[in-house]
């Protein structure tokens, strides 16, 4: 694979942002280290473009006639090599150099097939690219269904963020998308994305920003989404200790730090990870927020199910813990691109390096892995809309410290409202993946 063109702009009106990404495809298109005539664009555009979505898809389309294949969605913001537009008018395009029968589109109205046996000539997704719209019913449950209709059940990705429509993009021209029928490729609601296939490298992380202020509990007693027990304790009294606040007398300055705490979950039957060498969680972990308090009961109120078995850590979001852990990512997949030694691999994942080398970490499937002398064509990077240049000390802040650590590389990406990696869902986590050729 060759360099990905990219481009990217803000102006008012879409059109002319589109024509000055244009301009930025056809003069990469037309340098000797990059793809020529790519066959599958990513589109990302921010909500103030979310009106005039089909229109500005119909506008690419017909000047990029040898894109045949588009996917992508709406964020409150958008990024690109070193640079992101949070909040304003943009759209971030990425051309990927990805041989046609090496990738799959799918929608609601075409969607991944269940997975099938491994036919001679036949399409096998190994990993996917998803988009998901977060008012979805039983969101989570169909992202896992996702996953299992991969070899390796990686998912990455986001859930759209968008003040009006939250749209997604999903085009199969060349018959990649059967079934889509009269389907305009804009769609609004459900999952849509891109599968790949075993021939496309890919590496792939997940940096979190939050940092514990606690120990890693037990679940001991819950329902449904109220922890009642940690380890035994009523789950209150162990949120009260642990900010070392009380309830009595006036409650509001205990309220406001309870406010600014989060709970990391980690599922029941896996095996916490614990505490990372920058001081925050592994990739279990899910962030989810404290939306009350049970006084009666003693119990924490949790945005998600929980479940007796999980363990749980309060933590709060932490600026230089985001930092350093954004650099670990960085780092690891420069590393993972000249290892000393590796096994096939088709996916290289957090959850492989937290507990051995990922070169020898298994695989459901076999693949091109980085090996020696191989380099980034693409990156894709989803971060959560509370994350951004602000939350990292300037505007674009969190791009260029990526640009810093990957290098000059071609990235597309959006900010989203929850980030996808693996089979979960996630929230104030970043999701970086690079696609890997000669």
């Amino acid at each position: 694979m060759k360099l990905f063109p990219s481009g990217h702009a803000t102006h008012p009106q879409w059109r002319m942002a589109a024509a000055l990404v244009l301009a930025q495809l056809r003069a990469q298109m037309a340098l000797p280290g990059y793809a020529p005539a790519p066959t599958l664009g990513l589109l990302y555009i921010t909500d103030h473009y979310a009106d005039e979505a089909q229109a500005l898809l119909d506008y690419l389309s017909g000047e990029l006639p040898e894109v045949t294949d588009w996917s992508g969605t709406v964020g409150v913001g958008v990024s690109a090599n070193n640079a992101e537009y949070f909040d304003e008018p943009a759209l971030s395009v990425m051309l990927l150099d990805v041989p046609a029968d090496q990738y799959r589109v799918f929608s609601g109205v075409a969607p991944l097939p269940t997975h099938p046996p491994h036919a001679a000539g036949g399409f096998t997704a190994h990993t996917a690219l998803v988009h998901a719209d977060g008012h979805t019913p039983e969101l989570a449950e169909l992202i896992h269904e996702v996953a299992e209709r991969t070899d390796t059940g990686y998912l990455f990705g986001g859930l759209t963020a968008s003040r009006s429509a939250s749209v997604q993009f999903a085009v199969g021209g060349n018959g990649n998308l059967a079934g889509q029928g009269a389907a305009t490729g804009v769609f609004d609601g459900g999952l849509s994305g891109v599968a790949f296939g075993p021939g496309v490298a890919l590496v792939s992380r997940v940096t979190q920003g939050c940092q514990p202020v606690g120990a890693l509990r037990a679940v001991t007693a819950a329902q449904e989404n109220v922890v009642l027990e940690l380890d035994g304790e009523p789950a209150l009294d162990v949120l009260l200790d642990t900010l070392e606040v009380s309830l009595e007398g006036d409650p509001q300055p205990a309220l406001r730090k309870v406010r600014a705490t989060l709970a990391g979950l980690v599922n029941a039957g896996e095996q916490p990870q614990g505490q990372r060498r920058t001081g925050h969680f592994g990739t279990d972990t899910r962030v989810r927020h404290i939306v009350g308090l049970d006084g009666s009961r003693r119990g924490v109120a949790l945005a998600d199910r929980v479940e007796t078995g999980m363990h749980l850590a309060f933590c709060q979001r932490n600026v230089a813990a985001a930092r350093a852990d954004l650099m670990r990512i960085c780092a690891e997949i420069r590393e993972e691109l000249e290892p000393e030694e590796m096994e096939p691999l088709h996916v290289v994942s957090d959850a492989d390096s937290d507990t051995q080398p990922a070169s020898l970490a298994p695989s459901a499937a076999t693949g091109p892995a980085p090996k020696p002398g191989q380099r980034i064509c693409g990156a894709v990077y989803v971060s959560c809309s509370g994350r951004g240049g602000p939350h990292f000390g300037g505007p674009s802040a969190e791009l260029q410290i990526v640009r810093h650590a990957l290098g000059d590389v071609p990235l597309v990406g959006f900010f989203a409202g929850g980030e996808i990696a693996h089979h979960h869902l996630y929230g104030y986590t970043g999701v970086l993946t690079v696609f890997v050729g000669d």
